[in-house]
């Protein structure tokens, strides 16, 4: 299995109005915990008046790394039903917040439960789910005279270069579909290739 459900580009301001509470959903793809961090970093920055960032996300091709945070709202009244439509929509690779400013009326946990999940349901509605593959990253060392034979050899195999020093002894990166990764080992060892995938 070396393909995953997620979103195709970030969806931001979705809006959820409730007795006076206005609730925004954002989603983000996402690859590593310090993007996520990042994020949320960045939406405290453009809403430090707003009184609670909640928010959950899914890593990994199966979603088997995972977090939700209430944000001081009451023990699983906002994390875990915006994770459940991460789970609903079957996407991983995800970060969902959902950033709430209080609006004089307390909602009870009946209704913010229904308050996070519409706003995340919506704004996952309003995202495009794409199936992705996943990818590997290969670091290749090799002679200036090879680079035609390792230029050939990464476009077989649909590489995407992205960095490439030129000296006498070269230094491509390049990401690759993980699925090809035994085919591309392979044909490269035979090659005598100094090589690392990861």
């Amino acid at each position: 299995m070396f393909d995953f459900q997620t979103i195709e580009q970030e969806t931001e301001n979705i809006i959820l109005k409730e007795k006076g509470s206005r609730f925004i959903g954002f989603a983000y793809g996402v690859m590593s915990e310090a993007e996520i961090k990042y994020k949320l970093h960045q939406l405290r920055k453009i809403h430090p008046k707003a009184t609670h960032h909640c928010y959950a996300f899914r890593l990994g091709i199966n979603g088997e790394n995972y977090r939700t945070n209430d944000d001081g709202e009451p023990s699983g009244s906002a994390g875990l039903p915006i994770y459940n439509q991460l789970l609903a929509h079957q996407i991983t690779n995800v970060l969902l917040v959902v950033i709430r400013y209080y609006g004089g009326t307390k909602l009870g946990v009946g209704g913010l439960v229904k308050a996070y999940k519409e706003t995340a349901k919506n704004t996952l509605e309003n995202s495009k789910i794409i199936t992705k593959e996943l990818e590997s990253k290969i670091v290749l060392r090799f002679k200036f005279s090879q680079q035609n034979l390792i230029f050939t050899v990464l476009n077989k195999y649909e590489a995407k270069i992205t960095s490439f020093h030129a000296n006498d002894i070269c230094t491509i990166e390049a990401d690759f579909k993980t699925s090809k990764k035994e085919s591309i080992a392979d044909e490269l060892s035979e090659m005598l290739l100094e090589f690392n995938i990861s």
